[in-house]
């Protein structure tokens, strides 16, 4: 790339990993040592972590393989949650989910971080384990980066960061606009538990023209072509087409199992608060795949209008009664049938509703 030459990690950084105290021993924690856990990393906002939740003792650090890790080492999540990272500003000990690198001085931390996660879907690949995906540290002291001079990652970092300076505004702008659809509706239309408008009432059955799922299979190890989406790409009600897991190599998905643009995807298996959580598709990359737990619904064209039905199927009441016909115990997750999902009334105003525009 660029004529930059590749670098083995293992040659521009210290690789190390971490480890955890004995839990039968209390003294080993609540000290003054910062101690990292994957779930520390997977939470947090920005690229920079000042700590996590938890703290371990200098006799703790003393009687573990963590290791007291200087101020601007790039934390790695190696092990099952594999590919994140973050930059601790300082001293931190991490748990043995990690491989850390304490950078020399060929290479800019902030670089080495943003490669490490372009290049996630490679680590996964690369990553073994019968109970779990783990990717060694012989294995990623191989690996190649592209080096260029010093001052040349400090300026592809700070172009990558002002896109994604970019990008975190408009999700927030997002966001916000989210947060007005309901309202919008509200006002548009009328409450559908009261229905003030005194439109017509029919069931969601009458609307739909088809309902078609997904199949349950594990996660691949990442060389599949395919993706299966997860749950996540829909429960913002925005669609993420990046919260998705890899197929299994073997895997050949029937044609109506592929994800298309303008698929409106139904969350039919959550949480009680996220059950019945819907989004459209746009910007669908090729081999993206349905799950089991998400239908796609397909509308009945001179009835239903599908943005209607995105803001409909948003709104308080209809969310209220996706949360009780939802089968499952209380605290566990919830499934709607195709049976109850049928069933439900919705106001419907004329032949064709008019459209609530959504945010992508």
């Amino acid at each position: 790339m660029n004529g930059w030459p590749d670098a083995p990690l293992g040659e521009i950084c210290d690789i190390v990993g971490g480890g955890t105290p004995s839990r039968a021993v209390p003294e080993y924690f609540g000290g003054d040592i910062p101690w990292i856990t994957p779930t520390d990393v997977t939470k947090k906002n920005g690229r920079y972590l000042e700590g996590g939740a938890n703290t371990i003792t200098d006799v703790g650090l003393k009687n573990s393989s963590a290791r007291l890790l200087p101020a601007r080492t790039v934390l790695l999540t190696s092990r099952a949650t594999i590919g994140y990272t973050a930059i601790n500003t300082i001293p931190v000990a991490t748990n043995q989910g990690f491989a850390n690198f304490i950078c020399g001085d060929r290479v800019f931390p902030e670089y080495l971080a943003h490669w490490l996660e372009w290049s996630r879907d490679a680590l996964i690949n690369l990553a073994s384990g019968a109970t779990f995906k783990e990717i060694n540290k012989s294995t990623l002291k191989k690996l190649g980066i592209p080096l260029p001079p010093l001052d040349e990652q400090r300026r592809i970092v700070g172009l990558l960061d002002r896109a994604a300076e970019i990008r975190r505004r408009a999700d927030t702008a997002r966001a916000k606009a989210r947060a007005i659809i309901p309202a919008l509706f509200l006002d548009t239309f009328g409450d559908p538990a009261t229905n003030p408008k005194g439109w017509p009432v029919v069931e969601l059955g009458d609307v739909i023209a088809s309902i078609t799922g997904g199949k349950n299979i594990e996660a691949g190890n990442g060389t599949s072509k395919y993706r299966i989406m997860k749950v996540s790409a829909v429960t913002s009600g925005v669609f993420k087409a990046h919260e998705a897991k890899p197929a299994p190599d073997d895997h050949i998905p029937a044609e109506d199992h592929h994800v298309r643009d303008g698929d409106f995807l139904f969350s039919r298996a959550n949480t009680s608060e996220l059950v019945g959580a819907v989004a459209i598709a746009h910007d669908v990359p090729a081999g993206l795949l349905l799950p089991d737990k998400i239908w796609r619904i397909e509308w009945t064209p001179e009835r239903m209008e599908p943005r209607y039905a995105y803001s409909l199927l948003r709104s308080s009441e209809i969310r209220r009664i996706f949360a009780v016909i939802g089968s499952g115990t209380s605290g566990s997750m919830k499934n709607i049938s195709q049976a109850k999902l049928v069933r439900v009334p919705i106001p419907l105003q004329g032949d064709v509703p008019v459209a609530v525009e959504i945010v992508k």
